[in-house]
């Protein structure tokens, strides 16, 4: 029988290899497989997504399909980042088994925004100090391009027009107010998680399109008045959203949102 004594020099080296290895698999598990990595390009736009298909998927028969906007903090040229928040969600068996969807992450490039928001970052921090929201007919180049994309996707025939959605968080929340402020007619029900717009957008689409909105009543980054004002503008307007304050939460209220039992039953329960 032999014995082996490892050194401590050898013990802190496979300690780091080990390291390494759990690592890159949790690289690797982030990586998302499920959804398929495409590129839309159309007359000068370019926008790079993930799809997720439905298990079985059949192009002869028709699904609803969900638009999910990341945020800020996502952006980029990756084709991956954007699956940080909410990623893991729709590969839940159970989500998968209910809903016959189609789940769509578009990623917004670095240099770009999904909402006309003029936004002041603290200079050594880079937090986020305030927001103005604009309504600038122009829209941004990842919006110009998400508008376009959308309108391409819903051409398919395997996509029920009457059954498509958008959502997003914080940046992307922004963003799903103004795609459907834009695109009023295109969506069947949305929800938006601290995020914000202008309030006189909200006449567009009030009530047409029933929404979901949640904020984090701590939240110190997208501050939780400009949900609570765009409540009170698709009430003033006709509408009837659903409201959720987490009075705890911070910025990633988005947990909290996407663990609600109901939201997904809710959203796709709506046709147009």
């Amino acid at each position: 029988m032999c014995t082996i004594y490892l050194s401590d020099v050898m013990k802190k080296i496979l300690l780091l290899l080990g390291c390494i290895i759990l690592i890159n698999q949790s690289l690797k598990a982030q990586s998302f497989p499920e959804y398929k990595k495409e590129v839309y390009q159309h007359k000068g736009d370019t926008l790079l997504y993930r799809i997720l298909f439905p298990e079985h998927f059949d192009s002869t028969k028709k699904y609803p399909l969900l638009f999910v906007l990341h945020g800020s903090g996502e952006r980029g040229n990756d084709n991956e980042a954007q699956l940080r928040n909410g990623g893991k969600i729709f590969l839940n068996d159970a989500f998968r088994k209910q809903h016959q969807a189609i789940v769509i992450f578009p990623q917004c490039a670095k240099e770009s925004y999904w909402a006309n928001a003029i936004t002041t970052r603290d200079s050594k921090t880079n937090s986020l100090t305030s927001v103005v929201f604009t309504t600038n007919k122009k829209p941004t180049q990842a919006m110009h391009a998400l508008e376009n994309f959308v309108k391409h996707m819903i051409k398919n025939d395997y996509v029920d027009k009457n059954r498509v959605y958008v959502g997003g968080l914080s940046m992307g929340g922004m963003g799903t107010f103004e795609l459907l402020w834009r695109k009023p007619k295109v969506f069947a029900a949305a929800f938006a998680i601290c995020g914000g717009a202008h309030p006189e957008t909200a006449k567009k689409y009030a009530n047409r399109v029933p929404m979901w909105i949640f904020h984090g009543g701590k939240d110190d980054v997208v501050l939780p008045k400009y949900s609570e004002q765009m409540v009170q503008a698709i009430k003033d307007n006709g509408g009837d959203p659903k409201f959720t304050l987490y009075p705890n939460a911070n910025h990633n209220s988005w947990d909290s949102a996407f663990a609600e039992p109901e939201l997904f039953n809710w959203l796709l329960s709506h046709k147009m």
